[in-house]
């Protein structure tokens, strides 16, 4: 009886980053799991899977979520927002994304969609942020390499670089 339980798959319909996606997935299959194993979306990063290190953090309408506490099924018709689509319509770098590279905000690159996506969230809401504010919208995600500063002094770069007018 439990195996035909388990076995019970459910449609789930997504938009993911502008685009419209669907699949059928067992109840328990979790939004990181969904965004990389159905739709190979493998930017979001599976660290602790219990919500604590920020490296699955994506944007569910415009908000942070950590992906590995979210069922697929409970966000059937919502937006999701990835690193993968935090690039231009082009598929070169937004202005954050560049600004983490020039100030050397990443090492070795496993928190760092996660942070791309609080920090994008926050300015998303807040163009010119303090610095106080960029360290509270970055604080839920863990960084074992860069010590942080690098990665406050990126999103302080890319706030200036919008303030002056460089589009996304």
């Amino acid at each position: 009886m439990g195996d035909q339980m388990n076995s019970k798959l459910h449609h789930v319909a997504l938009e993911v980053n502008g685009k419209s996606c669907s699949a059928d997935v067992p109840a328990r299959t979790t939004l990181v799991d969904f965004l990389r194993d159905e739709l190979r979306l493998t930017g979001t990063h599976v660290g602790c899977e219990h919500g604590t290190c920020g490296a699955c953090t994506v944007m569910l309408n415009g908000e942070p979520i950590r992906s590995c506490l979210a069922f697929a099924v409970q966000l059937n018709g919502e937006k999701i927002t990835t690193v993968e689509g935090l690039c231009k319509a082009d598929g070169s770098l937004s202005v954050l994304q560049d600004s983490f590279c020039s100030a050397h905000a990443q090492q070795c690159g496993y928190c760092t969609p996660g942070m791309l996506i609080s920090a994008q969230s926050l300015l998303n809401k807040n163009i010119r942020p303090t610095e106080p504010e960029i360290r509270e919208a970055i604080s839920s995600n863990l960084c074992r390499c860069t010590g942080y500063q690098q990665i406050v002094d990126a999103v302080k770069l890319a706030s200036e670089r919008l303030v002056q007018g460089e589009q996304e």
